[in-house]
């Protein structure tokens, strides 16, 4: 995993077969998998083991939120699936992301393997200004994601999780090597779903994301290696043009 606008396909089922049976159809033509909190909770780690089974490096999107030793312990419970990235939510704060880190690390060395990267959730891209609002936070949801950002990088984690809409802001402050993973990543002509902040995915290549996740506009298609291959075609086509 390395270059910019590289598609991680979500595999958003409970089913493990399913799960399977998308991983196989998608080996080569995606960068990675991303296992959700729904698929986790339905099959644990054996479930888990079945698509890491495949060799594709998987994003486990669990959002680990709670006080920092709860976190540091689920962490640690995580560490010998190997996953690539992991993510928490920036929202548990300083304490919280630093012990999710420390934790990725040392049991890391424990098992002498690779430490997943640790990335936080900033604002999920099915809100808006509107339900920040309402849940009491004013500040528009630009300014929060770049609060959140900047906290995490504070605590030391590898990146963060954000709309298509906030890439550019982000990588202006964080720099190059602090990762974006970005859902709410649609190619042309597939629905929005329950996202509000989207994006063409050779537009949010673009504009500097590391990572775009992308579920139904791939597996629910007639072909899902076809319409993966599809959108890395897009992203390549934009990246040349642009020069990156």
């Amino acid at each position: 995993m390395g270059s910019k606008g590289q598609v991680l396909a979500a595999l958003d089922t409970v089913s493990v077969n399913e799960a399977v049976d998308w991983a196989h159809k998608l080996d080569g033509a995606v960068a990675g998998l991303k296992l959700g909190l729904e698929f986790y909770l339905a099959n644990g780690q054996l479930g888990y083991r079945r698509i890491a089974a495949t060799g594709l490096p998987i994003f486990l999107d669990l959002k680990l939120h709670d006080i920092p030793n709860t976190v540091a312990g689920a962490v640690k419970a995580i560490a010998p699936l190997q996953p690539a990235i992991l993510t928490v939510h920036a929202g548990g704060g300083l304490a919280m992301m630093q012990a999710a880190r420390e934790s990725a690390a040392e049991n890391a060395d424990k098992l002498n393997v690779k430490r997943p990267s640790i990335v936080a959730v900033t604002v999920l891209t099915s809100l808006d200004d509107n339900d920040l609002k309402a849940v009491g936070q004013a500040a528009p949801v630009s300014d929060q994601v770049k609060r959140l950002a900047a906290l995490a990088r504070s605590a030391g984690l590898d990146g963060v999780v954000c709309s298509p809409h906030e890439i550019e802001a982000l990588r202006a402050d964080m720099g190059e090597d602090f990762l974006l993973v970005v859902p709410g990543v649609r190619p042309g002509g597939a629905a929005s779903g329950d996202q509000k902040r989207v994006r063409a995915p050779g537009d949010a290549a673009k504009a500097g994301a590391d990572y775009l996740v992308i579920g139904r506009p791939i597996t629910q298609a007639a072909d899902p290696r076809d319409a993966a291959s599809r959108i890395v075609l897009e992203i390549g086509s934009v990246l040349g043009q642009s020069g990156h």
